[in-house]
């Protein structure tokens, strides 16, 4: 059995480490659930259940972790970043978690039913990491990929998005559509897509302020850039009529679910 290879940082991308380490906090508070019907699609679609043995990769700080315990399967979390890898056992301590990257998966071959990448795969939607993912799954094994994304047709949310969007960079993510270029992929078949709904409510504070904090290459940025993001976006809730004056609001998304079978 092939030993799995040594974990090599630089394969995560910069902005990961930098944001990340940054803002663990704001990214438990500000990231938002995921929706209710995500169960059944762990269960019919992944086949995620009691006796299986499931991935958490890129875990991040075990924001969807718990959707895999509550499935009753054997969950091993995988996560680079060492602040958001610490929070996740300490919110999950029944929960191995391991550090390692998706290039450098800290399994043996053919030793786990399925890898679930939540909101991670854009950060390493490559041929490398796919043979990886594919050394890790037994045969017939699936890879699920998950992401919750603001619903931008809603007016002040496209509006949020284009303050925020002015920062990314060369930063990896959901939106641009670049993860699809991994596929197709020898080891597995095509990719098969569902889409959800879900709200995120609580104070703006929390769900709009700190979720713009929580992102990746805003968190990298020098603290006077991050002050001046803050003010653009209290801003934009002081002056939209369903945003001003409230203490809870509820930030539409939309979550897109797909698999692929390992051959």
């Amino acid at each position: 059995m092939t030993q799995p290879p040594a974990r090599d940082s630089n394969n995560v991308h910069h902005t990961a480490v930098e944001g990340y380490t940054a803002n663990a906090e704001s990214y438990v508070r500000g990231r938002p659930d995921y929706p209710p019907e995500l169960a059944g699609w762990l269960a019919d679609t992944l086949g995620v259940a009691p006796g299986v043995s499931v991935v958490d990769l890129g875990a991040g700080t075990g924001k969807f972790t718990p959707r895999l315990v509550q499935t009753g399967a054997r969950v091993i979390a995988v996560e680079p970043v060492d602040s958001m890898r610490a929070k996740l056992a300490s919110a999950l301590p029944g929960v191995q978690a391991l550090a390692g990257t998706a290039q450098s998966i800290p399994l043996a071959d053919a030793s786990v039913d399925v890898v679930v990448c939540a909101q991670s795969f854009h950060w390493f939607a490559n041929r490398e990491a796919l043979d990886e993912i594919h050394r890790v799954l037994k045969p017939g094994g699936k890879l699920g990929l998950v992401w919750n994304m603001r619903d931008a047709r809603v007016p002040w949310i496209a509006k949020l998005d284009a303050i925020v969007n002015r920062y990314e960079g060369d930063t990896p993510r959901y939106y641009s559509g670049a993860w699809r270029s991994a596929f197709p992929h020898a080891g597995f078949g095509a990719i098969a897509e569902t889409h959800f709904s879900v709200g995120h409510t609580g104070s703006p504070e929390d769900v709009i302020v700190h979720r713009v904090r929580s992102t990746s290459f805003i968190a990298a940025l020098p603290e006077s850039t991050r002050e001046e993001i803050d003010h653009a976006v209290r801003a934009l809730i002081d002056d939209e009529p369903d945003l001003r004056g409230k203490r809870e609001v509820t930030v539409p998304y939309e979550t897109a679910a797909f698999v692929a079978i390992r051959q």
